[in-house]
């Protein structure tokens, strides 16, 4: 396979490697990603130019295909200078992105169900486009916000605050970059206050959602909307809703106070839970990586957690009132 400008990649199309006999492309890995994690297997802790040597590519590339590595899990960079990059285990690192891919497919798969659920109904209106401008789409908003019986699902974004009836269970997972603004920040804790929200953030949100008790949605795109109704595409909409609420971590610890977390804490674990780099953290809160690193250590040491995994999981319990980071129970 060739690599970029024409050249051949060292090792892109090997099928006889140890562990991948028919590459890593069904994982989404490009032959010159995985050239280059087989260079940092062979060679743990290189530098840039160690990995440019044993490639026979120039540094920026390796630095890209590098940058690559690490958003999928594959490559750590090490601390220090000159820049050293140790490679992930294969094991679980593999492992992970099967894992990754499977989701997506489901979602695929999902999507696909909705297409043949919409042919065979002949029609019948399981999407709406409802438009009239952002202040006719908010209006749309609250009165479905007010016929909720069950739950509210809030993705991203939130609609205009409506206070929601007794019984009633309110969720919503914020995107990172939404909360970047102290007068968001502030909405998002009123919210959770006030209408009992339980709130979580993450790092990346693909869509601005509103669902109310899984039989309604309304999708935002700016000044229109669309409004599905119950269909298969809403079952993969309301699916993807629940695989972000797991993997987000709580936007306001319940217990902060007494064990020293802070949102900025839930912000930054939201951000290591989905899977960012140190570097890519640094750069989101605009800090250095060295910042990054040494607030993440105090996280996990006030929370009694060995990994950043399992710092995100006792923050959650926290949430739910499971017990202090010493607790048996949030072991």
């Amino acid at each position: 396979m060739a690599g970029e400008g024409g050249e051949r990649d060292p090792g892109a199309a090997a099928s006889d490697g140890p562990g991948f006999p028919c590459g890593l492309g069904p994982l989404g890995v490009p032959a010159g990603e995985e050239a280059l994690y087989r260079a940092a297997l062979a060679r743990p802790g290189a530098t840039v130019a160690q990995l440019a040597a044993a490639t026979g590519w120039d540094p920026a590339r390796v630095r890209r295909r590098a940058l690559a590595l690490e958003r999928w899990g594959l490559l750590v960079r090490l601390p220090g200078r000159p820049a050293r990059f140790g490679p992930a285990p294969p094991g679980p690192a593999l492992e992970a992105l099967a894992l990754r891919r499977r989701e997506e497919i489901e979602r695929a798969r999902l999507v696909a169900a909705a297409l043949a659920d919409g042919f065979r109904s002949g029609g019948r209106a399981v999407v709406e486009t409802f438009g009239g401008g952002p202040e006719a789409v908010d209006r749309f908003a609250l009165r479905l916000q007010a016929s909720a019986r069950q739950e509210v699902l809030v993705l991203g974004a939130p609609p205009p605050p409506a206070a929601a009836g007794p019984g009633i269970r309110r969720r919503a997972v914020y995107d990172h970059a939404w909360l970047d603004s102290p007068e968001r920040l502030a909405a998002a804790r009123e919210a959770a206050a006030g209408l009992g929200e339980q709130s979580r953030v993450l790092a990346e949100v693909p869509m601005v959602l509103l669902a109310v008790d899984r039989t309604t949605a309304l999708v935002r795109d700016g000044a229109t909307a669309l409004v599905l109704r119950p269909s298969a595409l809403l079952d993969g909409v309301l699916a993807l809703g629940e695989l972000l609420w797991e993997r987000a971590v709580p936007l306001v610890p319940a217990a902060r106070g007494a064990h020293g977390l802070s949102d900025e804490d839930g912000r930054l674990l939201a951000l290591s839970a989905s899977g960012l780099t140190d570097r890519a953290i640094a750069r989101r809160l605009g800090v250095a990586q060295r910042t990054v690193e040494r607030r993440m250590r105090r996280i996990m040491n006030v929370l009694g957690a060995r990994t950043r995994f399992q710092a995100g999981l006792r923050a959650a319990e926290l949430t739910r009132g499971a017990g202090p980071p010493d607790d048996p129970r949030g072991a």
